[in-house]
């Protein structure tokens, strides 16, 4: 008999850096095309893993020498390919004791058409257009769960002022996968609060995309992402910083992402580089850690 317990040290054994566990109950009143009761309806419990990002892959940005490692370590090795590795791992240990898991990796390029904004982190996302649903009280697919509700659910942590989930080690590096299972777990009490509203990462956006209740102004993040702030981008010239607008939309961010992509060209799987240098979580970083409330501790402040 597996419970809570086994899963949660299997699941740190296969790499998973917090493993938390949530009730499928927990998802009442999420809209339908988020829903993943429809993805699993059989499903009871949902197991939540999260994957540190490497506190050193923010260096380059931080002095502005290199971009390419915090994207291409912080983001697309977790999601492409060490996360998916861990998520196989532990649903396999499912399947060995009898019971079914349901992955649900990161997919930053889909969204439902219904959605207006963009995901900063790539250049362009596939959005479902003439999906049908295919029977009486489902809903069309894709059916795209969201992944910081799920971390909230599961007890990993909670939003912040900023938008993005924080949790006690790590504050706000991580990435997040979860596990849809027909195995009954007890699930986690939420995740402490750990943000002060501070309102440093809102302040911190060379953009300003973030507004005052939290929300992101995607298009004007994609911009600033990608380089749009002549004053912090080394790789564009003055002459096309003065083409932008004050504020970017999809139609503006379309016809001058050209010239971003040409100043600093994407990764891999189509990723941006953050030539904003994640301010607003690095900002967030330095104040949880100056005032001593994540969990890890390091020799040396991650800025002195």
């Amino acid at each position: 008999m597996i419970d809570s317990k086994k899963i949660k040290e299997f699941a740190r054994k296969a790499g998973a850096d917090i493993v938390g566990i949530g009730s499928m109950g927990a998802f009442e009143g999420t809209a339908p095309e988020k829903d993943p009761r429809f993805i699993a309806p059989n499903a009871k419990s949902i197991i939540g893993l999260a994957f540190r990002v490497l506190r050193g892959a923010l260096r380059g940005v931080e002095e502005q020498t290199q971009y390419f490692q915090l994207p291409a370590m912080g983001i697309v090795h977790i999601d492409e390919v060490y996360a998916p590795k861990v998520l196989r791992e532990v649903c396999c240990f499912l399947e060995d004791n009898g019971y079914e898991g349901v992955v649900q990796r990161s997919v930053p390029e889909r969204r439902h058409v219904s959605d207006k904004g963009n995901n900063p982190e790539l250049d362009s996302t596939f959005k479902i257009k003439f999906a049908r649903s295919v029977g009486d009280g489902k809903p069309a697919p894709e059916v795209l769960m969201d992944f910081d509700q799920a971390a909230v659910v599961c007890g990993l942590g909670q939003s912040g002022s900023g938008g993005f989930v924080l949790t006690e080690r790590f504050g706000p590096l991580q990435r997040f996968a979860f596990i849809l299972t027909d195995l009954e777990l007890e699930p986690d009490s939420p995740a402490p609060d750990v943000c002060d509203n501070c309102g440093k990462c809102i302040a911190a956006c060379p953009g300003k995309a973030i507004n005052a209740d939290g929300t992101l102004d995607e298009w004007q993040c994609s911009a600033y992402r990608k380089g749009a702030d002549f004053a912090s981008n080394p790789f564009l010239q003055k002459e096309d910083a003065e083409l932008f607008p004050e504020r970017f939309n999809e139609e503006s961010y379309n016809k001058h992402k050209g010239i971003l992509t040409t100043s600093y060209k994407n990764l891999r799987f189509d990723y941006n580089a953050a030539i904003c240098g994640l301010a607003c979580r690095c900002a967030c970083l330095e104040h949880l850690e100056n005032d001593g409330v994540l969990k890890d501790k390091f020799i040396n402040k991650f800025r002195p």
